[in-house]
Order: structure tokens, then C-alpha cells, then sequence
């Protein structure tokens, strides 16, 4: 099969300034620590160059994290959140690892507990047992940007505050969500426009979540003292309330792959584990079952997950196997981010470009993967996935 270049590409490519320049597959394959491929919707190869290299896939690598829980949960699921009242009308919060508790779920929560009658607690008390303690997440840096926020069990607003300041005073840049003690802590530093800082530690992330859902039960007219206590659910505390969260699976997963957030990827890549060898969520029970699901599904051979949002330089995909993957993701691939009638998900880290997802509208699109490991020109990726754009098989 070749391929001819239509009239329109000819027009394209001038006004591009590209006409002089090498096609850019050629420019992609002529680099070192590169690699792609182009499947037609029938699976079959169309274009490819390094296409079994393992590469790094940056943030790509969502689409599997995305993929394993599908898979796992199907698309009905909805995380939950337990609520117990102790023998001194204490308000127990057990966590499990929802990462869609935004400030307005916590709004449906205090309703839901209102619905059960709850009218007054002592404060609330933080169970976050279902993760381990100080989790490391591979190539997570330990900076106050929200694309670093530590994982949790229980955590509000992907583990981040946004705050701004205004005439000199201190704010909260969402109006559904207010400005707490530790917002306030957090803030110190602020200045000017509106600014998005992560939770760094498990216990400003309990802390947090505790002081917006005591305002929010406020809201919903339940007295709430102020006092906030850490620890296991008591046995002898009775569940009253159970919620689940007001997205399925399906919004929770667009969500991370529309807007990359790595706190989503992270928090799903340790609830899998965490069902499927018990808690409390570690990395190692999660990449245990990423690799036993991938082994049983696609018995790749070598590659390499440490985890599933992209952050770490350490694992290793293929462009061979990210678009075997894309094949069996097909039916979601909507779920993708959407540019120019091309549904893919980019990565990018420090001189690390990569993209992937599905060409052409219609028969379910052209999987392709795209991974390049070194300082190139920005858009070289998108050059690439405009070059296949124009060229039609004869």
C-alpha cells in the first residue's frame, strides 16, 4: 500500500510553510528514542517506524488507568463514602478513595444525611485507614503545584485548594467552596490572581475535608461542633448513611482524561489494587493487578507500570501496545479529548512529546500512538497525525 497526496494537502502544506521541510514521519523516524504506528480500523499496520520500542508514554498512559477500570468496575459504577455516628454523636467519615468529592458532592452529602435525620453532631471524625500511610507515588514531586497532589483516602477538590487575593484579603476562588483554617494556612503566600495549591500531607487533607463538610452541614441546617478527631471508625459506631457519588465511572474518567489530572489517575490506580488484594491501597497492590489484568488481556511482554498517571519516567510502553490497547478502548473513546476531528490524549514531561487515540471519524477511527523521547520541535507530533490526515491509501 502507498500512499498519494491529494490537491487540498498540496494547498495545506504551503500555506503551512511545511513544503520544504521533510515529511514528518521521516522526521520522526529519523530520531533516536522515537517510535509510531497507524492501524486502519480492521487492526492492520498502515504506517509504522520503531513501532516495539518501549518508550516512556507520559501521560498517554491514562488511557490505560482508564481501560483497567472500566474493565473492572463497568460503566454503572459510582465510588462511595461511608458515615457512622458514635455512641457521643460523633460523625465518622470513611473513606474510600472517591475522587470526585468536590465541594459541591459534599453539599449532596449533607442533604443525604439531613434525609436521615441527622440534626446535630459533636464533629467529625476522619477514617482514612482504607489507604496506607504515605504513599509514594513514582515521579510525584513534592511541590505545592495541584499536578502533584498526594493521594488519599478521603479528600476534597483533588486534594487542592484555590485561593486568590483581592484588595489584599484572602479568598476562595470558588464560590461553592469556603475559606477554612487550613485554606488560610495554605494561603499565606498567595498574591494576586487566582492560584490552585495541593495538600502536600495526609493530615491537612483530613483536616480540610473535615472543615468543608462541617460547613456544608451547617448549610444544610445540622448544628456541628467544631471538633475534628483521626482514627478507625469505633465498632461500636452504626452506619447511617452511605453515599454514592452523583458521576458514574464514565464522568469520572473524562474528567481525567480531558483535563489530565494526575490525582484522578492515582486514586483509581490504588482503588483497583486495593479490590483486588484488599486494603489498605498500596502502589505495590496496584501495580500487581495492572500487570496481571494487562498479562491476561494482551500478554505483552516488555513493558513496564509504576503507575497510572504518567508523572514517572520509569514505565515503559510500546506504540505497538498502546494501540492494541486503544483497540480494546474503542467503544470509550469519546471519553478522550476531542481536536480537529482527532479524539487522543497527549504526554508530555521534559523533553518527552507523546500522543494517542483514534484518526478519522465514522468505522471507529485509526488507533495511533505517537511517542517521542527527546528535545524535538513542539509540534512535531501533531505534524505527524496532519501528515496521515492527507494521505489516503490508493
Amino acid at each position: 500500500m502507498r500512499w498519494v497526496l491529494h490537491p487540498v494537502a498540496i494547498i495545506f502544506l504551503l500555506s503551512t510553510s511545511q513544503l520544504s521541510a521533510a515529511p514528518a514521519d521521516e522526521r520522526v523516524c529519523g530520531l533516536d528514542r522515537a517510535g509510531y504506528l497507524l492501524l486502519d480500523s480492521a487492526g492492520e499496520t498502515l504506517d509504522a517506524c520503531h513501532a516495539d520500542t518501549p518508550l516512556v508514554p507520559a501521560s498517554t498512559i491514562k488511557i490505560l488507568t482508564a481501560w483497567l477500570a472500566i474493565k473492572h468496575w463497568g460503566a454503572d459504577f459510582r465510588f462511595s463514602t461511608d458515615f457512622y455516628l458514635d455512641e457521643d454523636q460523633l460523625l465518622w467519615v470513611h473513606g474510600l478513595g472517591d475522587p470526585m468529592l468536590v465541594s459541591e458532592e459534599l453539599a449532596l452529602i449533607a442533604q443525604g444525611l439531613k434525609a436521615v435525620s441527622l440534626s446535630a453532631v459533636s464533629g467529625v471524625g476522619i477514617d482514612t485507614s482504607y489507604y496506607a500511610n504515605d504513599i509514594d507515588i513514582p515521579g510525584r514531586a513534592r511541590t505545592d503545584n495541584p499536578y502533584d497532589a498526594p493521594a488519599a483516602a478521603l479528600a476534597v477538590n483533588f486534594n487542592t485548594v484555590n485561593l486568590r487575593r483581592k484588595h489584599g484579603k484572602l479568598q476562595s476562588a470558588e464560590a461553592q467552596t469556603p475559606l477554612t483554617q487550613t485554606a488560610r494556612k495554605l494561603g499565606r503566600w498567595v498574591d494576586g490572581k487566582a492560584q490552585r495549591i495541593n495538600l502536600r500531607n495526609a493530615q491537612d487533607s483530613g483536616t480540610y475535608f473535615a472543615e468543608i463538610l462541617r460547613r456544608k452541614l451547617m448549610d444544610a441546617g445540622i448544628t456541628v461542633d467544631a471538633r475534628i478527631r483521626r482514627g478507625s471508625v469505633p465498632e461500636t459506631a452504626k452506619l447511617i448513611y452511605r453515599h454514592e457519588n452523583s458521576r458514574q465511572l464514565p464522568d469520572v474518567l473524562k474528567a481525567m482524561l480531558q483535563y489530565s489530572t494526575n490525582f484522578i489517575a492515582n486514586q483509581l490506580f490504588l482503588n483497583l489494587g486495593a479490590e483486588a488484594y484488599g486494603a489498605p491501597a498500596t502502589m505495590e497492590k496496584a501495580i500487581r493487578h495492572a500487570q496481571r489484568e494487562i498479562a491476561e488481556t494482551f500478554g505483552w511482554q516488555d513493558f513496564r507500570i509504576v503507575e497510572g498517571s504518567g508523572l514517572s519516567r520509569d514505565n515503559r510502553l510500546t506504540a505497538r501496545q498502546l494501540t492494541e490497547l486503544l483497540q480494546a478502548f474503542q467503544p470509550w473513546k469519546e471519553l478522550l479529548p476531542k481536536r480537529g476531528g482527532v479524539y487522543a490524549k497527549t504526554g508530555t514531561l521534559n523533553g518527552i512529546r507523546t500522543l494517542a487515540g483514534y484518526l478519522g471519524p465514522g468505522d471507529g477511527g485509526r488507533p495511533f500512538a505517537i511517542l517521542i523521547n527527546r528535545p524535538a520541535p513542539r509540534n512535531l507530533r501533531y505534524d505527524l497525525v496532519k501528515q496521515w490526515k492527507i494521505q489516503r491509501p490508493k
